[in-house]
């Protein structure tokens, strides 16, 4: 166990909370951070308190809704509408800067509460294709805000470079795949569990799970 803390940035869906799990069996204090951000599947914010309420750790709602005025989203956006991208470009779920701001934002909070740990579940493995969840973009910001702040930050990602059938079996690992599953929220539209099943990250996450469940089944 190590005995420095970290935060995790932390958002209520699959991943994040798998994440979660990972670093309470492995550091002695882990605290959450959760931002809001206008985000229209903001039931995703309840989701995260509960959680980390019935886990006893430490948890702080930053409030980001300066980034839903500065890029249009459908994820802020009623009027637009949740897609994939086609011809090479992005989903329209894609926020610019958003995992820029929340590790940069979790980075000072951590430092505040003498944290050296973050730990944050982007992969780009099984992904819309955002760039902000790339391991050079992360690595990139690891070093930076070192330089910044004038502390050594270690940032974790421990789903980079598996695909969601991976994440539910280390879910399944630690115990957790029954709970993840059903008291998580990954859905655009703001549904629990498995979701509306049609949006991008519903279709993530449920293909991988299928996956892993026939997988486990042989």
């Amino acid at each position: 166990m190590n005995e420095n803390g970290a935060m995790v940035v932390f958002s209520g869906g699959q991943d994040s909370t798998t994440c979660l799990f990972w670093a309470l069996e492995r550091f002695k204090n882990v605290e959450a951070v959760t931002f809001d951000y206008n985000q229209r599947h903001k039931l995703e914010i309840e989701c995260a308190k509960n959680i980390a309420k019935e886990f006893g750790v430490q948890h702080t709602i930053l409030d980001m809704s300066l980034l839903s005025q500065l890029t249009a989203n459908a994820l802020t956006r009623e009027d637009i509408a949740i897609a994939k991208g086609s011809d090479g470009e992005l989903p329209t779920t894609f926020v610019d800067g958003r995992n820029m701001l929340f590790l940069t934002f979790a980075a000072v909070l951590a430092k505040q509460k003498n944290l050296r740990h973050i730990v944050t579940g982007v992969c780009e493995t099984d992904f819309s294709g955002y760039p902000d969840c790339r391991d050079i973009f992360v690595k990139s910001l690891n070093v930076t805000l070192n330089l910044a702040m004038d502390y050594q930050f270690v940032v974790h990602t421990p789903l980079m470079w598996i695909n969601k059938a991976q994440t539910w079996e280390m879910a399944d690992v630690m115990g957790k795949l029954d709970f993840i599953r059903e008291k998580t929220l990954t859905c655009y539209y703001g549904i629990l569990g498995s979701g509306c099943g049609q949006c991008p990250a519903c279709v993530l996450r449920n293909n991988g799970l299928q996956e892993y469940l026939i997988s486990r089944g042989r």
